[in-house]
């Protein structure tokens, strides 16, 4: 069997700039994508607000079976279909070193039926959706396949 690395979804190598929301989400995207070619079932990260919202809404839309909380540790249960991961690429749009923000009039113009899209905004990360019913643009951080 051929072992596949991925890239880095963040881009390039890590940086001592970058934002520890920026980080933690990198590292967390880079453990469940390796975890998902690797076949395993389970990964565990360091727990953070920013890795627990984003674990919601992965959550929310089918993403993953489910994730617990034990102490200061994130327990992520990753989910399959028909032997193929759920999450087919995970993407970081905007990096410190490029933010990409998105004022509400773009938001209506993004068309997300085939990606799931998460934005950060000023009431934490949001779906595409969610912003579209608040009425709310932010900063595009995530694109999900």
């Amino acid at each position: 069997m051929v072992e596949q690395r991925i890239e880095n979804p963040c881009g390039g190598s890590s940086n001592l700039f970058l934002d520890k929301m920026e980080n933690y989400l990198c590292n967390m995207l880079s453990k469940i994508k390796n975890a998902q070619l690797a076949r395993k079932t389970v990964v565990f990260q360091k727990k953070n607000k920013i890795s627990e919202n984003f674990l919601k809404l992965l959550w929310n839309e089918g993403f993953i079976l489910g994730y617990t909380l034990r102490s200061h540790r994130l327990k992520i249960f990753l989910k399959y279909a028909a032997n193929r991961p759920a999450i087919h690429s995970l993407r970081v749009v905007s990096k410190p070193s490029r933010r990409i923000f998105y004022s509400i009039k773009q938001v209506w113009k993004i068309n997300s039926s085939k990606s799931f899209i998460v934005l950060s905004t000023n009431q934490g990360l949001k779906s595409l959706l969610e912003c579209k019913k608040k009425n709310i643009g932010g900063e595009l951080l995530i694109v999900v396949n």
